[in-house]
């Protein structure tokens, strides 16, 4: 192939401007892109939520504790996404066992926020979440404790 020496101006031009389109495209697309997983993260957080909340839903409440811990916080955020339009506020099926406070909780919820779980969210409320999960229902070394069969305890 014979190598070239010289592009003429007009075809220069045309290869700058056609690249300046496709880079604006892109911007464009990316903000688009960029709106769209924005809208699409909280929808898939919150309902990823509701499905780990069912893999444990007959967790007993007792040993849970109502003491505004992790376990409480994810339970009252699923009571009230599904209960309360996803808008943060005192636990709706027990307004006044579960004593919740934005300050200590896993993701500083105020009451009246809108619950918009982005991943970073996510990630934090259900590694909390399993935390407690393990150290208040995991089985232990000798443990002799009434395990339960079923869908979700196998």
């Amino acid at each position: 192939m014979l190598c070239v020496n010289k592009y003429k101006k007009d075809y220069i031009d045309e290869c700058r401007a056609r690249m300046e389109s496709l880079a604006t495209a892109a911007r464009a697309e990316k903000r688009a892109l960029n709106s769209a997983v924005d809208a699409f993260e909280p929808l898939f957080f919150n309902n990823l939520s509701l499905v780990l909340d069912n893999y444990f839903v007959h967790r007993s409440r007792t040993m849970e504790g109502k003491d505004g811990n992790p376990l409480d916080e994810f339970r009252m955020i699923c009571t009230l996404l599904l209960q309360n339009q996803g808008v943060m506020c005192t636990d709706k099926t027990n307004n006044t066992t579960i004593k919740y406070n934005p300050e200590k909780s896993v993701l500083k919820l105020q009451v009246e926020a809108p619950i918009k779980l982005s991943e970073s969210d996510f990630l934090r409320l259900f590694r909390a979440f399993f935390a407690g999960i393990e150290s208040k229902f995991g089985e232990r070394k000798g443990w002799a404790g009434r395990q339960g069969a079923g869908a979700n305890n196998p």
